[in-house]
């Protein structure tokens, strides 16, 4: 049994809920801080996984997103969730508390069966 390969599969299943967050949490963000929060939350992301991502999002209506020109290199596309995007991750959020809720009852039940 390869356990990463499960555990890489569940941080999958929860990437879009968690880019949503990510920029639901500011006005706007860059697609660097995108990066970095996810992996500091040790969700670890490249960006070959990041962008088809938020081009998807953004086709899917849910992100918005403006250019800013650089003084340090080629202009920066900061995003934005777009009222879409915001009753999405509600509902994303709602669905994930009661996954995580049924999830952890399965799992102290299983314990409290095993200890009897």
């Amino acid at each position: 049994m390869n356990t990463e390969k499960n555990i890489s599969q569940m941080r999958k299943g929860v990437l879009e809920l968690c880019i949503l967050s990510v920029i639901g949490k500011r006005d706007e963000v860059y697609a660097s801080d995108i990066l970095h929060e996810l992996k500091q939350a040790q969700l670890i992301v490249v960006e070959g996984t990041l962008y088809p991502l938020l081009t998807r999002l953004k086709n899917d209506e849910l992100l918005s997103y403006r250019w800013e020109e650089s003084k340090s290199g080629p202009p920066r596309k900061y995003y934005q969730l777009t009222a879409k995007g915001h009753e999405l991750l509600h509902s994303l959020k709602s669905g994930w508390n009661e996954l995580v809720a049924a999830v952890e009852q399965l799992i102290e039940t299983s314990k409290k069966t095993k200890n009897l």
